[in-house]
């Protein structure tokens, strides 16, 4: 009886969102909004939560557990932890490369750090939150990256690691900073959040670093409303990883779980007495930083049409870039040679001569329900949160200025359709030549 009811739920569940979605009436061009960015979500992705709902999974468990090991296949990686957002990924991603067991190879307070000014901001807030001293470097305009002759030039005795963004899906020079950093010693992370398959030189992002993050936002590649997920090939990292992850504990028994290893009341560690309870000693300084099976739920239906995003996402941002080449005023986005960009947004760039300014665009583009946003934090360096705390700049960072007053974006996500491009379009190229 319980089971019958559960799928006349679902059934009806599903029901619900196509009929939902045929009220739809459609783009209406001025009209409907164009989102920069959004979740698309079909009645499987609602079944998934109702089902879980109705099951009562509202912690990390069994679900959790199958999406880490299908998104750790789909990367090509050995390890994925979920998390409860992509900040919380980078967060554990650097105290996780401070843990003792790495010996003399471990991050320490004061450590320098080499990353990109024209970022958001949770890749270079957990550094200051461990002490950790940021060193911004400039990007190149088109690609929004750096490159891997400026991260050489930033190097200093002090440097433990790198630490960088691929900028809206776009690929850093990755393979040449992994190499660079391999011959120095040095710690590579990948913020891999905006660029979910993307590729550089035939390899997945999130497969050169030490560790990559990935974030589940829903103006992300997939979506779980919120999480994220930190992924390794080292086996040693993981294991550091799940227990700062889950409260800094020893055990890596699953909550709920008691004694799997036999030997639960065995240990010693510490100044504790032999047999405390494996379960509850603590050998980092962690956190709760865990996702709910709901959230997994639904990010395993999310999996399932990754490709399928990935590929409209790459189909509209080359519509856009066709429909735009050539229109006054504007430096359009570039691939980074080499790659193939698994597109989070496509960059616009005003040149110095268009003869109109990014806000008259940005206005004109919302009153027609267009939506923009800038490229993040700008030039992080020129932030208020960020006075007063310690930082290095290594040469000049005259493109992140520029970014900071000339660059936004607008939406490639798969919600977007081509009769949405088109208005875009076609309103962008109206505004600009008329202003230029």
């Amino acid at each position: 009886m319980a089971d019958e009811v559960k799928q006349l739920i679902l059934e009806q569940t599903r029901k619900l969102h196509r009929d939902r979605a045929a009220a739809d009436q459609g783009f209406v061009p001025g009209v409907t909004p164009i989102m920069p960015s959004g979740a698309v979500l079909d009645e499987d992705d609602r079944a998934a939560l109702v089902e879980q709902a109705l099951e009562m999974r509202i912690a990390s468990g069994a679900t959790a557990l199958r999406f880490e090991r299908l998104f750790a296949r789909a990367i090509g990686v050995r390890k994925a932890h979920l998390t409860n957002s992509g900040s919380s990924a980078n967060l554990l991603a650097v105290a996780s490369l401070g843990a003792p067991e790495l010996g003399d190879q471990r991050l320490r307070r004061g450590d320098e750090v080499i990353t990109v000014a024209a970022s958001f901001p949770t890749t270079v807030n957990p550094l200051l939150q461990h002490g950790l001293v940021p060193v911004f470097v400039d990007v190149d305009l088109g690609t929004y990256n750096t490159t891997v002759e400026r991260v050489e030039a930033a190097l200093s005795p002090k440097t433990r690691m790198v630490m960088m963004a691929h900028t809206m899906g776009n690929p850093f020079p990755v393979a040449e900073i992994r190499q660079l950093c391999k011959d120095r010693g040095l710690f590579l992370v990948e913020d891999n959040c905006d660029a979910v398959l993307s590729t550089y030189q035939g390899r997945i992002t999130g497969t050169f670093g030490d560790y990559s993050t990935v974030s589940f936002y829903p103006a992300h590649h997939l979506t779980m409303g919120e999480g994220g997920c930190i992924l390794t090939d080292s086996l040693e990292l993981a294991r550091i990883t799940e227990s700062m992850r889950d409260w800094g504990r020893d055990c890596w028994c699953e909550p709920g779980q008691d004694n799997k290893c036999l030997k639960r009341f065995d240990y010693q560690m510490g100044d504790l007495p032999y047999g405390y309870d494996h379960k509850y000693i603590f050998s980092h300084v962690g956190y709760n930083l865990k996702a709910t099976d709901i959230q997994a739920a639904l990010g395993l239906t999310q999996l399932t049409k990754l490709e399928d995003f990935v590929a409209a996402r790459r189909r509209n941002w080359q519509r856009l870039r066709d429909g735009l080449d050539g229109t006054p005023g504007l430096l359009l986005p570039e691939a980074t040679p080499g790659s193939e960009p698994s597109w989070f947004g496509f960059v616009i760039t005003l040149t110095a001569d268009a003869g109109f300014e990014r806000r008259a665009l940005v206005d004109f583009l919302q009153s027609r329900n267009i939506g923009t946003r800038l490229l993040f934090a700008g030039n992080l360096a020129r932030q208020p949160a960020y006075r007063g705390e310690p930082y290095r700049v290594s040469g000049t960072l005259e493109n992140s200025d520029i970014i900071t007053e000339r660059t936004f974006w607008i939406g490639v996500f798969p919600g977007v359709t081509a009769e949405m491009i088109d208005y875009m379009v076609s309103s962008i190229r109206e505004f600009a030549q008329r202003r230029h």
